[in-house]
């Protein structure tokens, strides 16, 4: 599989298979092909790993794409202003990712569900395990960091976009009362300790809804 990613701020990757090869998705997540790639839906792994996709805010089946006869050409479109990364997943290569934030990959990555729960607040995430390349889109401009042992990032909790799989995540309370209800930072922060690659960006789609609901009418 060859691919390239063009089109920034609004991004789309081209992937060009060989006959046989397969790609993976989401429903709804195609956006262009040649007559030849054949797809079939499937819960990809049972209905233990669809179950564990939808807690991670995916749909229960997957998509498999596969180049029948010859090349194929599949290309996949991000849905937000922001940018596609391509990740080499492998053992020792997992990467935990905003949930939805999974476009695709090839058919040896395996999608499963990372959830981190303290304090009464559910942080739900997507781990992208086995091998192969895996594309996926994050919201606005990424910055990113690579934290020694030990080290520490307090992260807004929307504005994780990935970290290597090394890395441990924690939930904790804003501290003090006033903080929480006035300080307008939400009551939870995501505390992110290294070993690990962390990537961040700067226009959660979460946020970009929050700026635009009171400009939006309401029902009457």
């Amino acid at each position: 599989m060859e691919y390239q990613i063009e089109g920034a701020p609004l991004p789309v990757v081209i992937c060009q298979l060989e006959a046989g090869e397969t790609m993976l998705t989401e429903r709804g997540r195609m956006s262009w092909m040649t007559p030849n790639m054949k797809m079939e839906t499937s819960t990809n792994g049972g209905l233990g790993k669809a179950f564990g996709r939808m807690l991670s805010g995916d749909s229960i089946f997957q998509n498999r794409y596969t180049a029948q006869g010859g090349q194929g050409l599949i290309a996949f479109a991000s849905s937000f202003p922001g940018s596609i990364r391509a990740f080499d997943i492998g053992p020792g290569r997992e990467l935990v990712v905003q949930k939805s934030g999974f476009l695709a990959s090839e058919a040896g990555v395996q999608l499963s569900v990372f959830f981190q729960k303290k304090l009464g607040s559910g942080f739900i995430m997507q781990k992208l395990s086995g091998r192969g390349i895996a594309f996926t889109e994050f919201d606005g401009h990424i910055v990113e960091y690579d934290l020694d042992p030990g080290e520490s990032l307090v992260v807004d909790t929307g504005y994780l976009a990935a970290m290597d799989a090394t890395c441990s995540m924690d939930i904790q309370a804003v501290p003090g009362l006033k903080n929480m209800v006035f300080g307008g930072e939400g009551i939870f922060n995501t505390i992110i300790t290294g070993p690990g690659h962390v990537y961040l960006q700067t226009m959660p789609i979460s946020q970009v809804a929050g700026v635009l609901r009171p400009f939006m009418p309401t029902a009457k």
